[in-house]
């Protein structure tokens, strides 16, 4: 068998410069070049990894092909950002002061991982979620 990871997410929004300013300035991403009229790309880890998200104004390849109607080919998603222990409340207080509400922090014992939930101008969900490393006492 062969394994896979995660090489990018593309995310359909109304206006491309917000959603890019956005996910600069409030979630932190790192552009991967200036956007343009269809296309905003952000590395989502290191620069010139792999793992990058998009923002798309317009059609994608093969959505004609979508099994649902014109209009509703595409719908909100959740996704999380994976941020470190020692960050995570930074993180968190970086997005309140630029007018998005917070949620959390939430707690999960069965991943044991703690988490704060927002939303971006499209009405995805975003999280950062944070996993207990090996030896914290979080």
């Amino acid at each position: 068998m062969y394994s896979t990871e995660l090489a990018e997410i593309v995310l359909i929004v109304e206006d491309l410069k917000r959603s890019a300013r956005f996910y600069r300035d409030v979630v932190g991403l790192v552009p991967e070049n200036e956007p343009d009229d269809g296309w905003a790309w952000f590395w989502a880890g290191e620069p010139g990894q792999a793992q990058r998200v998009a923002l798309r104004k317009g059609p994608l390849l093969f959505e004609e092909e979508s099994p649902f109607p014109e209009g509703e080919r595409w719908g909100r998603v959740h996704y999380a950002f994976n941020v470190p222990r020692e960050k995570l409340e930074e993180a968190a207080e970086h997005v309140r002061p630029k007018g998005h509400t917070v949620h959390g922090p939430v707690y999960f014992d069965w991943m044991k991982a703690l988490s704060y939930y927002f939303y971006d101008p499209d009405g995805n969900l975003l999280e950062f979620w944070s996993p207990e490393q090996e030896g914290d006492d979080s």
